[in-house]
């Protein structure tokens, strides 16, 4: 990567740069996986954007992470305890999302902001980590198993007769495929 990217903790102030980043990149892969521009942005969904990413910012046991590049907000990383009550919150950290503005792609930021998901989830002990990804975004999903990730056979119902399948990551397994091969980039 030729450019200085900066990780941070993300504050109330970032708040306007998330949203714009996590809307860029919403655009590009649903717009890949066939949904409408107005379906991915309208005055609700940034309603909603604004009260959770302010929310995950806010909380205690959420870390929501920047990645900076000559001051600008290029990539967001946000990770937490599991979203479900179904998963075990004492061995599971949940990804919530990384989101990469489309001009920063195939620069390392994504696997900058994945390698700090992995490392949170060694300071706090927990052995695994579990995620959500649209079927359809193809990107997303290649990603994630060159990192290591697995599908878990957990699914729920996406857009547009789709669905967000579950992937886990177990830290044992993530140990030994990074200690022989090359560090991917994404």
């Amino acid at each position: 990567m030729s450019e200085s990217v900066n990780v941070r903790e993300a504050t109330l102030a970032d708040l306007d740069e998330l949203i714009d980043v996590h809307t860029q990149a919403r655009l590009a892969y649903y717009g890949a996986g066939g949904l409408a521009s107005e379906s991915i942005v309208n005055p609700t969904l940034e309603r909603e954007q604004r009260t959770g990413w302010a929310a995950a910012i806010g909380s205690p046991r959420k870390r929501v992470l920047c990645a900076v590049v000559e001051g600008r907000i290029v990539g967001i990383a946000a990770m937490g305890p599991p979203l479900s009550s179904e998963v075990d919150a004492g061995t599971v950290g949940q990804l919530y999302q990384i989101h990469v503005i489309p001009g920063s792609w195939r620069k390392g930021i994504g696997s900058r902001l994945h390698a700090l998901f992995v490392r949170y989830l060694k300071e706090i002990s927990l052995p695994t980590g579990v995620l959500e990804v649209w079927e359809r975004n193809s990107r997303a999903r290649a990603f994630y198993t060159r990192h290591g990730w697995k599908p878990d056979g957990e699914s729920r119902e996406g857009p547009d007769n789709s669905q967000y399948i579950g992937m886990r990551l177990e830290l044992m397994a993530h140990r030994a495929a990074s200690s022989t091969s090359p560090q991917q980039e994404g």
